[in-house]
């Protein structure tokens, strides 16, 4: 994970300054880039703890297509990424309480994407179409609907907001764009969770995982996460890894469970613990 901690180091160093959203406010970079090659490793952060399982059930309710942040908590009851997005959701829409629904976040985006005169599983279509015809340059899931993403009907409008495989040979690759980028408390989280997809999909296409790129556009640590960074970036990283998924025949992209999958050999520094801005 050199990369990651290269990239941190480059937005302390020569970041600007900026306001944001929050409030809170951020050192921030423009474009940024990474590459990480699966036969490494699993691109897990060694350098501090990965919330591991809060990873693998959040992706898992996006592949779901869920909208609603009570289904999180039936995959992992101890899921905190959305509780204080979903909080703030709550307060921009004048409630103290709904039914769990975050509006038309990843999930709905991915599997449920509303068309003109149809409604478009995205993913499914992503690999109907690395089966069907790999060499294609359309294999894209797009999370960014202009149309929904208002501070009225939607929890977080996406950051990893665009995503595209590639198929060379027997290899599989996904490049994913992401628009806003906390490099401290959410990008080792994406970089797992993106590679973790890409292992999926390679295993249900009969493919070997390639390359996870990261393309980022506002790269940014938040002020409050300032101390923490520094803290992290003089930590040796460990090796990286592997994957260990369980073989229980899966076909599709469904079938994949939340005991399915498990980080081997993975040794990592203390957790940092840092409040994320909402």
């Amino acid at each position: 994970m050199k990369t990651y901690l290269d990239q941190l180091r480059h937005v302390l160093d020569a970041g600007a300054v900026k306001k944001d959203r929050t409030g809170v406010g951020v050192i921030s970079c423009f474009g940024l880039h990474a590459r990480y090659d699966m036969d490494d490793g699993f691109p897990a952060v060694t350098t501090k703890q990965l919330v591991w399982k809060s990873m693998v059930s959040e992706l898992l309710w996006f592949i779901s297509g869920s909208d609603n942040i009570r289904d999180l908590k039936k995959i992992y009851p101890h899921n905190k990424l959305w509780d204080g997005n979903y909080q703030d959701y709550l307060k921009r829409i004048g409630k103290t309480e709904n039914d769990g629904s975050m509006g038309r976040i990843y999930g709905a985006q991915w599997r449920k994407w509303r068309g003109v005169d149809r409604t478009v599983d995205q993913l499914q279509e992503a690999i109907d179409t690395i089966r069907r015809d790999p060499d294609s340059r359309r294999i894209i899931v797009n999370a960014w609907n202009a149309a929904e993403i208002g501070p009225q009907e939607v929890a977080l409008s996406p950051c990893h907001s665009f995503f595209q495989f590639y198929v060379s040979g027997d290899r599989l690759s996904l490049q994913m764009y992401q628009r806003s980028c906390d490099m401290f408390l959410g990008v080792p989280l994406n970089i797992a969770s993106y590679a973790l997809l890409l292992h999926m999909v390679a295993r249900i296409t009969g493919l070997r995982p390639g390359d996870f790129i990261h393309a980022l556009g506002d790269t940014h640590i938040y002020l409050n996460h300032v101390e923490a960074v520094r803290e992290q970036l003089p930590r040796t990283p460990y090796p990286l890894p592997g994957l260990q998924i369980r073989d229980r025949g899966q076909k599709e992209i469904d079938d994949f469970v939340f005991d399915d999958f498990e980080l081997i050999d993975y040794l990592h520094h203390p957790p940092i613990k840092a409040e994320m801005a909402v």
